[in-house]
């Protein structure tokens, strides 16, 4: 399909970065991808990273010494615990919620799925003392790890220039949040057509699923795409018909009592991975807006393939479940009810089986060649 077909959609959903965006490396960004935005006041050096990479795989940073970042976020695993349909932290706990990649959070306006915090360096300081996740009681296990242990002494005295009790909980998330900010991939198929310009990187199955894509699906509406880039995602929420459709009855009455306690952010994050009602109220947690109401962010769909089961509680296993799940306009079966909460253009989409086949096919191929593999063996038809 021709790129003049999509250029007045594109412009709907125009997507703007921080204007203090540099790459994360000399290379420059991947095919497909913008630069990566780096905050002035965290700025990359290779030694941070390589700091912050460590610190991702310390699973002496848990209460039981054998859970890190990496555990949720698996380097083979494209970033996920994939096939899990929840994260398991200490004790084999599981949350509420399936593990968003970090391929590309660096792109995010905000983390976490209902978008509790807004940077990555925020993200980083509450699995610690999340109760199933890390478990630590408070951040000073890790400080007195970092401030004690020599080969982090002399690393964020050569990064930071600290030492001692002058390290803080700051220098231990900026590491971390660096080093996350170089998990990036493009050069997908879909970019080498579209950006590239090569005709044969899709097949005509794939062609098919991008029309489809683009317009009768209307999924560039949330996974927006740009004329240069592409980050397929819009950094919003939406109530989609998922894991709210479960609890729409009790939706009056647990919105009221959440209002009622008036939780802090740190509550609500403890909250959210310990109680499923709770979770179900998605983004409504954190603003307090009954127009947020079990939406959850949009998240991208690069290297979709390889991060298997989906949806923010891993209830749909495939990637065809997912189409249907839209197809269906907003249920998992045509005959469930809908919910009274859905977002706005949520509606039966009418396509055919053979559509449905081609949409899936389309979006195998936003897969980047380092999880060419992986994608082949996730719970895609």
């Amino acid at each position: 399909m021709k790129r003049i077909l999509l250029v007045g959609i594109l412009c709907l959903g125009f997507l703007s970065l921080p204007t203090a965006a540099a790459t994360a490396g000399d290379a420059g960004p991947a095919l497909g991808l913008p630069p990566v935005p780096i905050p002035a006041d965290n700025p990359q050096t290779p030694e941070k990273i390589a700091l912050g990479d460590k610190l991702f795989h310390d699973k002496r940073f848990s209460m039981t010494g054998e859970v890190s970042c990496s555990t949720c976020h698996d380097n083979d695993k494209a970033f996920t615990d994939s096939p899990l349909r929840f994260s398991e932290g200490i004790h084999k706990l599981n949350g509420t919620r399936n593990a968003p990649t970090v391929v590309n959070a660096a792109y995010f306006g905000t983390q976490f799925w209902d978008g509790r915090s807004p940077d990555l360096e925020d993200q980083a300081l509450h699995p610690f003392v999340n109760p199933v996740e890390m478990g630590l009681p408070n951040h000073e296990p890790i400080l007195k790890l970092v401030r004690e242990d020599p080969e982090y002494v002399e690393a964020f005295a050569s990064v930071f220039g600290k030492r001692g009790e002058e390290i803080t909980m700051t220098e231990v998330t900026d590491a971390i949040a660096a080093f996350e900010r170089t998990i990036v991939a493009g050069d997908s198929p879909f970019d080498r057509y579209y950006y590239g310009g090569d005709e044969t990187a899709l097949t005509e199955q794939q062609k098919r699923g991008f029309e489809l894509f683009a317009n009768k699906g209307r999924c560039l509406s949330c996974h927006v795409i740009e004329q240069t880039q592409g980050l397929f995602t819009d950094n919003r929420f939406h109530n989609i018909g998922v894991g709210i459709n479960d609890i729409q009855v009790d939706v009056p009455k647990l919105a009221h009592e959440f209002l009622q306690a008036e939780a802090t952010l740190s509550e609500v994050d403890v909250k959210v991975l310990t109680d499923p009602r709770t979770s179900e109220l998605g983004r409504f947690a954190v603003t307090r807006k009954f127009d947020d109401l079990g939406a959850i962010k949009t998240p991208t769909l690069r290297n979709v393939a390889a991060t298997a089961p989906y949806m923010h509680d891993g209830s749909l296993k495939t990637l065809r479940e997912v189409v249907v799940h839209y197809n269906n306009g907003g249920v998992t079966e045509a005959s469930d009810p809908l919910n009274d909460f859905l977002s706005g253009g949520i509606r039966p989409l009418n396509l055919s089986e053979s559509e449905i086949d081609d949409l899936v096919a389309f979006m195998e191929a936003l897969t980047s060649p380092q999880f060419t593999e992986l994608a082949a063996k996730s719970g895609t038809e």
